[in-house]
């Protein structure tokens, strides 16, 4: 039987998040879960009561986030999986997207992000122990067109792991960059952030891949169940990856690029080498 485990886990209204509390819940361990409304507060806690509590927080509120690491450190012990799921997409074409849509993007996706993790850090490091799971997407490596905001902030919160899970190694803390494809959750639908069209050189590129974004939207691929799984089979491995694709989407098209930027580097090469000396 494997050992209980207390996780905190970012946004678990839906999505990712609520299928992975609920998985924790099942395979016996203990769940806090942050949520944006009292509502959704109530609707977690009954899930499992006693076992799983709801705290609500927005991410973007910084200032809020390093009281809330205390509490629950205090009230209900160490907490020994951080997972940082809290997100949304936007959808824009760069042109069109005003400043104040990225940084938001920024602020949830990226710096909410950092500020939990900063928050709880200072425990695992005295605890030398603990493991944080960073959500990313198969677009922190590979790149769509129209969600070009959604990508960089991605793009940056898998650098930011990537380089953190060398910082943290000496203190035995894993950190793993979770890189889900194509999944049946509401990201591509209410959860997403659409800036409206209005630069009509863009319609006969774009217009079609946002009306086939939209549709696609509860019919991906992937089961967001399956990837708790796969996340639950992960926080038990003694030596988990630095970054884990989930869904056979992400894995073939990260593959893609990769033959791509091989070829790249190859057909490059010289040019690349004469910089030198």
């Amino acid at each position: 039987m494997t050992p209980s485990k207390l996780l905190f886990i970012t946004g678990v209204s839906s999505g990712f998040g609520r299928a992975l509390a609920e998985e924790a819940l099942k395979a016996g361990h203990r769940v806090v879960g942050t949520v944006r409304n009292q509502q959704a507060k109530e609707a977690f806690e009954a899930l499992e009561p006693g076992r799983c509590v709801g705290r609500i927080l927005d991410v973007s509120d910084f200032a809020a986030i390093a009281p809330l690491a205390d509490e629950v450190e205090r009230e209900f012990g160490p907490v020994d999986v951080l997972v940082n799921n809290a997100g949304y997409g936007h959808e824009g074409i760069l042109e069109e997207s005003p400043l104040s849509d990225i940084l938001h993007q920024f602020d949830v996706n990226v710096f909410g992000a950092v500020a939990v993790i900063k928050a709880f850090l200072p425990y695992f490091r005295a605890r030398r122990a603990g493991h944080i799971l960073n959500v990313t997407s198969m677009g922190s490596f590979i790149t769509l067109p129209g969600i070009s905001y959604y990508h960089g902030s991605k793009f940056a919160l898998q650098g930011i792991s990537e380089s953190l899970t060398k910082e943290l190694k000496p203190f035995n803390i894993a950190v793993t960059a979770v890189q889900p494809g194509s999944f049946r959750t509401d990201w591509a639908g209410r959860s997403m952030v659409r800036s409206p069209r209005s630069i009509s050189d863009y319609d006969a590129s774009f217009g079609p891949v946002r009306e086939t974004r939209e549709k696609r939207s509860g019919h991906q691929p992937s089961d967001p169940l399956k990837a708790a799984q796969a996340i639950l089979t992960l926080i038990h491995s003694s030596n988990p990856p630095a970054f884990l694709l989930l869904g056979s989407d992400a894995v073939s098209l990260v593959r893609d690029k990769l033959k791509q930027m091989n070829a790249d580097i190859d057909a490059w090469e010289e040019v690349s080498r004469s910089t030198d000396g």
